[in-house]
C-alpha cells in the first residue's frame, strides 16, 4: 500500500477536515432544531422554499429542489411528504405536465421557519467560526 506525500495528502487532509467540519454542523443543527420537530435536511428544504417562494401560495417544482439538497430525489419525495404531514408544505401536480409536482410552504411552514431560522444561522455562524480558527 503506497503512502500519500506531498500534494496528494494535503489535499485529502484538507477533504477530511471539510466533511468534519459538515458532520459535525449538521449534527449541531439537528439538536438545536430537533426541540420544534425538525432535523437539518428537513430545515434545509423550508430554507430552500422560503427564498424561493417569497409570498404565500407561491410554489416551486420539486425537480428544482433534488439539486439543490444533499438527498436522494426518492429521500427528498419521503422528506416533503412529512413536511406535508405535518402541515408544514402542500404539493399539488403540475397542471401542465401532470408528470411535475409543485411544492409550497403554509402558512404554518412559513412561522415555523422564521422561529428557526435564528437557531440555524446562530449554530452555522458558531461552527463556521470554529473551522477557520
Amino acid at each position: 500500500m503506497a503512502v500519500k506525500t506531498g500534494e496528494g495528502a494535503r489535499l485529502e487532509e484538507r477533504w477530511r477536515d471539510i466533511l468534519a467540519v459538515h458532520a459535525r454542523t449538521m449534527c449541531e443543527i439537528d439538536r438545536a432544531l430537533h426541540p420544534h420537530g425538525l432535523g437539518a435536511s428537513d430545515f434545509e428544504v423550508l430554507d430552500i422554499l422560503s427564498a424561493e417562494t417569497p409570498a404565500e401560495g407561491d410554489h416551486c417544482r420539486v425537480q428544482n429542489l433534488v439539486g439543490r439538497v444533499h438527498l436522494s430525489q426518492s429521500a427528498l419525495s419521503r422528506l416533503i411528504g412529512r413536511l406535508e404531514k405535518e402541515g408544514l408544505v402542500e404539493r399539488t401536480v403540475c397542471a401542465e405536465d401532470r408528470r411535475g409536482v409543485w411544492v409550497s410552504l403554509t402558512r404554518r411552514g412559513r412561522e415555523l421557519h422564521a422561529e428557526v431560522l435564528p437557531l440555524q444561522r446562530g449554530v452555522l455562524e458558531r461552527m463556521l467560526a470554529e473551522s477557520s480558527d
